[in-house]
């Protein structure tokens, strides 16, 4: 799909960002159709020598930077810092993710930019937020799941250390859509006046938790001790110490997932299926294709109330277990999805490249990368007006367009 035919089309968004949150923002953003100019420092963007196959080549920078173009400004300068004005007086939004004090001294504050540009949104993408005790340090995603409690959502029996989920940047990503989420926003109502918008990657990382990220006085509440003292009533991980904490969320985990077969990956005779089960009849479902009859189906996630309830759950969860041990993965799917079960089968991501859905819904692009060659790397994962967005660009050169962006014509 064209550029002039998407939403953005004729909308500038100066990138500032480096690593991920805010590149990934950004260009989501491109694949909406908005000209996303990457401001880079010198040197460049860190995340283009993360992990290089060659000298300054990364697939880490790849994958979140196609489809910008790129200028290298020393902002330590005075000539750099004014060459960013006039990058922002043609602009219609800024994204960075500077501290606070190195943004006032970068001219990328909201009073900075509103000096040169009255109808430029900024967002800025920070650690902990701009206020409090944590708003002058800097992190990146694991500390944002560590403080979070993202980092012990996921433990497991034999972990020595908390560990990210997959080892996945949940944080960052997240934070990367509340910032796109937050440009249109601003784009939306800066005829009112241009907004400047924050996201934080310990705000990102709760957001991912909201449903847990809830306490109800009336039932959470420990009852009074004898010293008239009360406390979280499961004593939490934050009450113990080190390694009998990550031992004790470990065993919680388990202990509700070993009486829930329904939502859940399970082992079949060549592979694994995921099952996700999130309403009675469909539990039923599958009670009735394995022949086995479950009186707590309603609601697996119940603690048992007794020894033997826990026992006859136990048994219940084996008797499915060895059931899609006898089937295939193709079996199972079949059999489960004719059923209105949603189940699918786990895949590894190299799989993906190829796969038919994924590509039907042009979720995995080729690009022509400059001295590299084709590469293979997420496509948009936007459609609009039932075609995929995105320019088909590869990621920019370190200042590879400086000649056409710098001492154009003002826009405004």
């Amino acid at each position: 799909m064209t550029g002039e035919r998407l939403p953005l089309a004729g909308v500038r968004v100066l990138d500032y960002g480096q690593y991920v949150a805010a590149p990934f923002a950004t260009m989501l953003l491109s694949d909406l159709g908005a000209d996303v100019v990457k401001v880079e420092p010198p040197t460049g963007d860190e995340w283009r020598r993360y992990d290089p196959f060659e000298p300054g080549e990364s697939r880490y920078f790849y994958a979140l930077n196609r489809g910008k173009r790129s200028v290298a400004l020393d902002l330590k300068t005075t000539e750099g810092r004014e060459r960013s004005r006039e990058l922002i007086g043609s602009a219609d939004a800024l994204v960075h993710n500077c501290l606070p004090e190195r943004a006032r001294r970068f001219g990328l504050d909201r009073d900075s930019v509103q000096g040169v540009n009255p109808r430029c949104v900024t967002v800025c993408v920070s650690a902990f937020g701009s206020d409090g005790p944590d708003s002058a340090r800097p992190a990146y995603d694991l500390i944002g799941q560590a403080l979070s409690g993202l980092l012990l959502a996921d433990p497991r029996p034999g972990d020595t250390v908390p560990r990210r989920t997959g080892g996945l940047a949940l944080a960052d990503f997240t934070a990367g859509l509340l910032a796109a989420l937050s440009v249109t926003a601003g784009l939306l109502g800066r005829d009112h006046s241009a907004p400047e918008i924050e996201v934080s990657l310990l705000g990102a990382a709760l957001a991912l938790q909201a449903q847990r990220f809830v306490s109800v006085d009336d039932v959470d509440r420990e009852p009074e001790d004898a010293s008239g003292e009360g406390g979280p009533r499961d004593g939490g991980p934050a009450r113990e110490d080190g390694r009998a904490a990550l031992e004790a969320a470990a065993a919680r985990v388990e202990a509700l997932e070993a009486l829930d077969p329904y939502y859940r990956a399970h082992a079949c005779a060549d592979g694994f299926v995921a099952l996700a089960c999130l309403n009675t009849a469909q539990r039923l479902r599958v009670g009735e294709l394995f022949g086995l009859e479950d009186p707590f189906a309603g609601n697996p996630q119940a603690a048992p109330a007794g020894a033997e309830e826990h026992r006859r759950r136990g048994a219940h969860v084996r008797a499915v277990e060895e059931a899609f041990a006898r089937l295939s993965v193709r079996e199972a799917v079949d059999a489960l999805s004719a059923r209105g079960v949603p189940t699918g089968e786990v895949r590894s991501l190299d799989q993906l490249f190829d796969d038919e859905q994924v590509r039907a819904n042009g979720l995995v692009q080729t690009v022509e990368q400059p001295g590299v060659g084709p590469v293979r790397l997420l496509g948009s994962p936007f459609k609009v007006d039932g075609r995929p967005s995105g320019s088909g660009r590869a990621a920019p050169a370190l200042d590879q367009h400086a000649g056409e962006l710098l001492g154009e014509p003002q826009r405004r």
